[in-house]
């Protein structure tokens, strides 16, 4: 049964209240706003209904702090006929309703059954998105698209096997989370899952960073380190942009591979390391193997099982989705922020080519949390690149359809493409005319010609 929590300091008030939903729900009662918080804080009530006046704190204090509670209950103001002025200005500071004192039976109790019954379908949609979105997703990767169920099919029948895995993709498409993913789905989930990032760590560096070292081993070894390779042990050992990897340490690698076993610098005794091994790079290593930059016996070693992530353009349909998880993720962490995306948002989304894939949307929806002023985040809030890409596919649009003639979409296309370009290169004029394919000349006689200027 539904839980209600009634806050009046008139004790008359709240009996009533008990008495008038007996049935209906379960009433709990507080007698201020800071017992109301410690019997929230105890078991959260599905409906609140709320007095603005007492002693102390007063009602609008409980509204505020309810504003920054993610999952919140619904608020029901209860005033006085003479003060609806005042329960108007707390449904603004968002009070769901409010009645009037003395209360009409039937009515009271319409409005609270309206309230808890729209309180437990907002709790129905949410558990059904939810289970939505778990069929569409593997760990924390997401995507209902084509390419990605295949590439959770792969993960599922490989993360059984003890074999190499390759993982392959552009920056920003999710290669540690799919790692991350077939180690959980792996006999080994219970053991260390230990990442390295080859790009990260200097040349010098990175043999002791994998296979550790002796006290001595060189000038500033002070103390025996263990290294990833033993970190990992009975777990995953995840080497991400492995294509970076030094070829002095790609033998030295390759043998570890191979015999199950290591030693640290300056040691002489090998040590056996169990441990499974994934890579991932966004390179083409066939390339860098016909380059001499990566050894072929190397290549053929971990090429066992690969796996490609497609970039983020060439799985448009999983934009909403990915939108939408990501918006609810940026307001759970700012407890605040819009409920949904507009239309337009999201097609605007769905148009971008995102170069940076999935971490690039990610960061587009968080920045437009972070900006946004209402309950609906809209294209005024995200960047301007994005905006300005579904501005140049819409010209067509409107050409076609009789709304723009052809030298005002001309000089639209032509601003909208040159503020692409430049936010995209941040404004380094230089890289926009490459993008382009202009001189930077010619660029900047377009902007001036446009009134185009970089952002104060």
């Amino acid at each position: 049964m539904a839980r209600v929590l009634v806050v009046d300091d008139e004790p008359g008030i709240r009996d009533s209240l008990r008495m008038l939903l007996a049935g209906m729900c379960v009433v709990e009662t507080a007698d201020g706003v800071d017992a109301a918080l410690r019997a929230m804080r105890a078991q959260p009530p599905d409906l609140v209904l709320l007095d603005l006046v007492m002693p102390g704190r007063s009602g609008f204090e409980l509204l505020s702090e309810l504003g920054h509670t993610p999952h919140a209950p619904p608020v029901l103001v209860l005033t006085a006929t003479r003060t609806v002025s005042t329960a108007v200005e707390a449904m603004k500071r968002g009070a769901a309703d409010y009645v009037t004192k003395p209360f009409e039976i039937e009515a009271l109790r319409i409005k609270v059954r309206q309230l808890l019954e729209h309180r437990a379908l907002a709790r129905e949609v949410e558990v059904l998105r939810a289970r939505v979105e778990e069929r569409d997703r593997l760990g924390d990767l997401l995507g209902a698209s084509a390419p990605m169920r295949e590439v959770f099919e792969t993960i599922r029948r490989a993360a059984a096997s003890t074999a190499t895995v390759i993982i392959r993709g552009e920056s920003g498409t999710g290669k540690e989370l799919a790692a991350r993913a077939l180690h959980a789905l792996s006999p080994r989930a219970e053991r260390p899952f230990v990442a390295v990032n080859c790009a990260a760590i200097p040349r010098n560096l990175i043999e002791s960073e994998l296979f550790g070292h002796e006290r001595g081993a060189f000038t500033d070894a002070r103390e025996r380190r263990i290294g990833k390779f033993e970190a990992a042990a009975g777990g995953t050992l995840f080497l991400d942009e492995i294509g970076d990897l030094d070829v002095a340490v790609q033998a030295k690698f390759l043998r570890a591979l191979e015999e199950r076993r290591i030693e640290r610098l300056g040691g002489s005794e090998p040590i056996e390391v169990d441990v499974r091994v994934l890579a991932a790079t966004h390179r083409d290593l066939e390339r860098d193997v016909a380059a001499g930059r990566f050894r072929a016996d190397l290549f053929y070693r971990i090429q066992v099982v690969p796996i490609d992530l497609p970039p983020l353009r060439e799985r448009r349909e999983d934009v909403r989705l990915l939108a939408r998880h990501f918006l609810a993720e940026a307001r759970a962490q700012a407890g605040r922020g819009p409920e949904r995306i507009a239309a337009e948002a999201l097609a605007a989304l769905e148009r971008f080519s995102w170069p940076g894939n999935v971490r690039e949307l990610r960061n587009a929806i968080e920045r437009a949390v972070a900006l946004a002023d209402g309950p609906v985040l809209g294209p005024e809030d995200l960047p301007a690149a994005i905006v300005q890409t579904h501005r140049i596919e819409s010209l067509g649009d409107a050409v076609r359809e009789g709304r723009m003639g052809f030298e005002e979409a001309t000089a639209d296309f032509e601003r909208a493409l040159l503020l692409e370009a430049l936010e995209l290169s941040r404004w380094n004029q230089t890289h926009a005319a490459e993008r382009l394919r202009i001189t930077r000349r010619a660029l900047k006689l377009r902007m001036d010609r446009l009134g185009l200027e970089p952002p104060a």
